[in-house]
């Protein structure tokens, strides 16, 4: 016997023929599947797939509800066109209009103002005069026997006397007496007494008769307060520089003198 022949060979034990064979065809149909499916592939691959989608038909309703829609938002853009316009003009009217207040007002403020100075220099026109007749007024230790109210004859005398009669009676708006009387009312009223029909207004009797100077006063003349024409009181001079007339609703009919309110002027009908 060798002496290796009790040693195991390290070649690897072969394989029978028929073991090779079957795993040889288990490869070969493997091979041959995937071949067939790689082929398959490669056709399918080849050819797009195509999918036919079908559109809708337009029909004579579709079409006129595209139309109504349409025309409908053609008439919304007009309407909003036509409110923007009429919002621009509103607005427009409206600046214009406050535009117009403004100066109106404007014109209105200065008109007033030079109102208000006119009668200012109205007044002090007249409280200049007033003043400078107060000076020359005749006073009781200075007056002589035309400004006495004991030198009052016939018709002077009897005014003098009715006026001097009412003192302490109340004054009431429009009223000729006998219980009370406005200042035109106690006037009318007492030329009445002697047969002379006199306005009814203070405004009228300041023009009733000879206009007369304050420093020449008789008793029985008119005195009146305000412009001739325009006066807005009236009383009836008594002589010894004072003066009877129904004042206002405070005072009632009073004697006072000539210094206690000044009048503008004087008529004459005696």
């Amino acid at each position: 016997m060798s002496h290796t022949a009790h040693i195991r060979s390290h070649r690897k034990p072969r394989r029978n023929a028929s073991s090779v064979a079957v795993r040889a065809g288990v490869a070969g149909g493997v091979l041959s599947t995937l071949a067939v499916a790689g082929a398959s592939a490669q056709a399918s691959a080849a050819e797009p797939v195509t999918q036919t989608l079908e559109l809708p038909t337009l029909t004579a309703d579709l079409a006129q509800q595209i139309a109504q829609s349409a025309d409908a938002t053609q008439q919304a853009a007009a309407n909003y066109q036509l409110r923007a316009e009429r919002d621009a003009a509103a607005e427009k009217a409206a600046k214009e209009a406050k535009a117009d207040l403004a100066d109106a007002k404007k014109e209105a403020k200065a008109k007033a103002e030079a109102k208000r100075k006119a009668e200012a220099a109205r007044k002090t026109a007249e409280a200049a005069s007033r003043s400078s007749d107060r000076t020359t007024l005749a006073t009781p230790a200075s007056s002589g026997s035309s400004t006495s109210s004991s030198t009052a004859t016939g018709s002077a005398a009897a005014v003098v006397s009715f006026v001097k009669a009412q003192v302490g009676k109340a004054y009431v708006s429009g009223a000729t007496g006998p219980s009370a009387y406005d200042c035109s009312g106690l006037v009318q009223t007492a030329f009445k007494q002697v047969g002379i029909s006199l306005p009814r207004v203070s405004q009228s009797q300041s023009t009733a008769g000879t206009q007369v100077s304050l420093s020449n006063l008789q008793p029985g003349d008119i005195l009146y307060w305000g412009s001739a024409g325009s006066a807005y009181h009236v009383g009836v001079y008594v002589g010894n520089g004072m003066f009877v007339g129904a004042q206002n609703s405070s005072t009632g009919v009073v004697e006072r003198p000539l210094s206690y309110d000044p009048p503008s002027g004087a008529v004459r009908v005696l």
